[in-house]
């Protein structure tokens, strides 16, 4: 079983996915991507870092290599790729590997990346924006006066990324298996309704107050 998180800037969807992780005994994968990223690929961590989940800024690229169906095959024969196209390949690759073994990954589009396994699930997780200014600035320490222009940001550049490497819009729930208000429920109530979800798929147990996946 793997588990994908998109998620809203400011949603505490990373927090979900960590807490969710260590309910269920497997590993998580966030920033740990771009650490193997760079080891994968020789790029600099810190270059990495400013590009990781952002599409590449070349129209004339975009335009000259069409749908994103043919983004896999037209990446892998052209020899001088953008430096964003390069990490998503490397990032693909390594999202295939790590899932071999039960996880959760949050974001880079790895729900679209794992679309043909039927053992993903794929959430996405959002929230009011009151919420999430008050996540962002308390958890990011993102200044109040800025904090609504960083949150609308950060959204157009995941929804760009996701749009343009995938073949689907992000935010839609008809990519996901479970879409979840966290500023509703909060962190624990999120995590316990994806259990309760995972319980009604039959994927995994609950033996005393342990949790086995199925």
């Amino acid at each position: 079983m793997v588990i994908t998180i998109a998620r809203q800037f400011g949603s505490g969807g990373r927090k979900i996915g960590k807490k969710l992780a260590d309910r269920l005994g497997i590993s998580f994968y966030d920033k740990k991507l771009i650490t193997l990223a760079a080891k994968e690929s020789g790029m600099d961590p810190e270059i990495i870092k400013t590009i990781d989940e952002k599409a590449t800024n070349s129209l004339l690229y975009s335009l000259s290599i069409g749908a994103a169906a043919t983004l896999d095959t037209v990446f892998r024969i052209e020899p001088q790729l953008p430096m964003n196209d390069k990490l998503f390949l490397t990032q693909h690759d390594i999202i295939k590997k790590i899932s071999a073994d039960p996880c959760v990954i949050v974001g880079r589009c790895s729900d679209y990346i794992l679309r043909d396994r039927t053992d993903c699930i794929k959430l996405f997780i959002y929230a009011d924006m009151e919420n999430r200014i008050q996540y962002a600035t308390k958890v990011y320490n993102v200044p109040k006066e800025k904090v609504r222009s960083v949150i609308n940001k950060t959204d157009k550049t995941r929804a760009n990324y996701y749009n343009y490497y995938a073949d689907g819009t992000w935010g839609d729930p008809n990519n996901y298996d479970l879409c979840i208000n966290s500023g509703k429920l909060g962190t624990d109530g999120s995590v316990e309704l994806i259990i309760s979800y995972l319980r009604q798929r039959g994927m995994v147990r609950e033996y005393g107050q342990q949790l086995h996946l199925s």
